[in-house]
């Protein structure tokens, strides 16, 4: 059982707690609150993400992630939303017009990765990982983009000129978001490497890196803009220059800190999702005709699983024309991963469902009362279902590349390793130089087969020419000790 389900159980266990000493009345805390979700919860988890990812990786599937994560995001949009238009009128749904189902193609394009990257390890499974995961991001700031669209522009009459405006926008946001993003890493980086801005002092160095961060965020949304990629790309500026700019204890307190305030936002809301799923209020609405709750749902249900595979296996598909390598291509069984992985519906969904369908949190009106309860019904049905399935599934269809022992071997190795290169270095970094990724010194045959100036080696001829000098980064940068190791060096020299 996976963290999200687990924390998914003890939130439904809290719910009932709370139904049972209320006698009824309540089954929640609080009310739920999508800008407290938008503002408070997501940039840590998105930020995390950006801060950890392995660029290399990352990048070199840029256009793949892009496909699946832009491209595939508007086709399961148009999926969703042209079949509940023409589905929902078979129930007689008459509360809903042209807008309420767009919203729909937008709530329900979001997916929620999670489950399956608590599975899937980066380091034997690269390109799988990397694919995942920044779908799930790109995915993620898609939805958005389109939903806050969708509220900004008058579709009563769509035509071609507000179709053009609508994809516009969308490259518009796309672009300067992450411009945005950028910028402020750098501005990071140049700040803490010459301005000496509280410089060898890690409480100011970490509070420096959380505040600019959460800066770009909020900056991002004054303009409208879309946070989730701002503050994405931030997050790996901030780990490519910024992050080795620090002293050495800055860099583990930023490294565990960030991920522990990510595993708290996320584990906080599956346990609000799990309490919030037995809220009696919605369900009141609902009981009058639970028929019409289990077809929405399974309407949706259903719509999510052809969404999802008309977006993942066409696009994979066409992503292996343009890979060369048939190592590199993306076989069918990391293609039903992938697939599976974009599945499970998370707390975006259940915070722009709110957002659309209730007014400060509350549910006045049957309709959007069933519109709630069916999205809480799905993200529970594919968190739960999905997320118990995905760790056979993904054993089934990646098994080990290596053997127990070696594995055992590996482990006790990273182990060792791991208490002093999240220290020293980002280990990503250390495999940069390397055109193999393992073997430093490539033989005659792996030179001949692979090319020796690609994307990124001008990349990195670049980036050591003309940014690191200036914003510093990994061999940029003198060795600065924290201010503990000055004093235990300064009581160690003979009087």
């Amino acid at each position: 059982m996976t963290e999200s389900v687990t924390a998914l159980f003890i939130g439904l266990c809290t719910g009932i707690f709370i139904l049972v000493t209320t006698k009824g009345k309540s089954s929640h805390l609080f009310v739920f609150d999508e800008h407290l979700f938008f503002i408070y919860l997501l940039p840590p988890i998105i930020f995390n993400a950006g801060f950890q990812v392995k660029k290399k990786q990352f990048f070199q599937n840029f256009i793949t992630i892009s496909l699946l994560g832009a491209v595939g995001s508007l086709i399961s949009f148009v999926i969703i939303w042209l079949g509940s238009t023409i589905m929902f009128e078979n129930l007689e749904i008459g509360f809903l017009d042209l807008k309420d189902y767009l919203a729909l193609g937008a709530i329900f394009s979001a997916t929620d990765t999670v489950c399956t990257l608590q599975v899937l390890n980066q380091d034997e499974t690269p390109l799988l990982y990397s694919l995942v995961f920044g779908e799930g991001v790109v995915n993620d700031a898609t939805s958005v983009v389109l939903f806050n669209a969708i509220q900004r522009f008058d579709l009563s009459h769509i035509t071609s000129t507000v179709a053009m405006q609508l994809f516009g926008n969308f490259f518009y946001l796309f672009v300067t978001s992450t411009v945005l993003g950028i910028v402020v890493g750098l501005l990071t980086a140049y700040i803490i490497k010459k301005l000496y801005l509280g410089r060898h002092s890690t409480d100011r160095e970490v509070a420096l890196m959380i505040l600019m961060a959460y800066l770009s965020y909020m900056v991002a949304e004054l303009f409208d803009l879309s946070s989730i990629l701002t503050v994405f790309f931030c997050g790996i500026v901030m780990s490519h220059y910024t992050w080795h700019n620090v002293t050495e204890k800055s860099r583990v307190t930023t490294k565990h800190g960030f991920a522990t305030l990510s595993f708290i936002s996320e584990i906080f809301i599956f346990l609000y999702v799990g309490m919030d799923a037995l809220d009696i209020e919605k369900w009141k609405f609902v009981s009058k005709s639970p028929g019409k709750s289990i077809g929405v749902s399974s309407i949706l249900l259903v719509l999510v699983l052809v969404g999802r595979a008309a977006s993942v296996f066409p696009l994979c598909v066409l992503s292996n024309l343009f890979r060369k390598s048939q190592s590199d291509k993306i076989g069918f069984k990391q293609q039903v991963t992938v697939w599976w992985a974009g599945l499970m519906r998370g707390a975006v969904s259940v915070a722009l469902a709110y957002n659309w369908f209730t007014m400060s949190g509350r549910t006045q009106q049957p309709g959007n009362a069933l519109m709630i309860t069916s999205t809480i019904t799905v993200v529970l049905f594919t968190n739960v279902v999905c997320g118990l399935l995905t760790k056979p599934l993904v054993r089934f269809l990646s098994p080990q590349q290596h053997t127990q022992s070696s594995n055992n071997m590996s482990s006790e190795l990273s182990s060792e390793m791991s208490l002093f290169l999240p220290v020293l270095t980002n280990r990503e970094d250390q495999k940069q130089d390397s055109m193999s990724g393992s073997d430093p010194h490539p033989n005659l045959r792996m030179l001949l087969t692979r090319p020796t100036r690609s994307v990124h080696y001008y990349w990195r001829m670049f980036d050591d020419a003309f940014m690191r000098p200036v914003f510093g980064g990994r061999g940029f940068v003198p060795h600065v000790p924290s201010p503990e190791q000055n004093s235990l060096h300064e009581r160690l020299l003979p009087a």
